[in-house]
């Protein structure tokens, strides 16, 4: 596995995410995209794993795709040029239907590519002094990848602004057009994400997988007869479920439901 990207589990079960390519203000090239791609996956499948955080190592949080990468694809076949912008497509994709719940805890600078792996996350939580710029259009190129995860979070019409400007804009302003949920001082961003953490483990973890299938779905739907039975389909199927029924009685008999549990012990029950 690649070193430009690290991941580590602790005892409850969060997973750290490391763009580590500090140097280069954790700009992505390929092999960086192919290595998150594969890091996400593993940790998807990993039933450890509650949640997952993504933080970039240094003072940024992602600088986008390398520029010096994208210079050379202009010796590219346009085979190769797919394959190359394929790559970091599908890693956002990746991100964006993980099973697991995602943060992006967000520091430093934040450009293009960045803004996208920000948006492509459930939640994104900043520090104050963090700043933000679809950046392509200055350089002459343009955010296809990541649109449809920035257009989702911020919605067309700022979309149309902060991708045909390019400008840099601020923490405050990012939360005001939704790309991020909360905003903190610099000092309190870990405690943040760490109640963020404590407020998903207190989740059902099959709801969570079943919640995030279903947002997309019903955000696109028309008001009508389809989306009603789908809806009513997918409740029915759950209810149903252990987890559910687990749910329900620990809610009944005013204790805690199992998944609460932290995951080292968990596992020693297990053992």
């Amino acid at each position: 596995m690649s070193d430009k990207v690290l991941a580590q589990i602790d005892s409850d079960g969060n997973a750290t995410v490391i763009l580590n390519r500090p140097e280069v203000h954790n700009a992505f090239d390929p092999e960086m995209a192919e290595a998150l791609d594969a890091t996400l996956k593993q940790l998807e499948a990993d039933a450890r794993v509650r949640a997952v955080v993504l933080v970039g190592a240094g003072k940024s949080f992602c600088a986008g795709a390398d520029i010096t990468h994208m210079k050379k694809s202009a010796t590219y076949t346009p085979e190769q040029n797919f394959d190359a912008a394929h790559l970091t497509a599908r890693m956002l994709y990746t991100l964006y239907q993980l099973a697991k719940p995602t943060i992006a805890c967000i520091r430093g600078a934040v450009r293009g590519g960045g803004v996208g792996l920000a948006a492509a996350c459930d939640i994104a939580i900043a520090a104050r002094d963090a700043t933000f710029r679809l950046s392509e259009v200055k350089i002459g190129v343009i955010p296809a990848m990541i649109s449809p995860y920035v257009i989702a979070a911020i919605g067309e019409r700022m979309a149309h602004r902060y991708m045909l400007t390019g400008e840099e804009f601020n923490a405050a302003e990012a939360y005001r057009i939704g790309l991020l949920h909360e905003i903190v001082d610099e000092d309190k961003l870990t405690a943040t994400v760490g109640h963020m953490l404590a407020h998903l483990h207190t989740s059902g973890p099959d709801a969570v997988a079943a919640i995030k299938r279903l947002i997309p779905v019903s955000a696109h739907a028309p008001l009508g007869s389809d989306i009603v039975e789908e809806t009513a389909r997918r409740i029915a199927d759950v209810r149903a479920t252990p987890e559910a029924q687990e749910g329900l009685s620990a809610f009944l008999e005013k204790r805690k439901p199992a998944w609460i549990e932290p995951a080292s012990d968990r596992n020693t029950k297990k053992a």
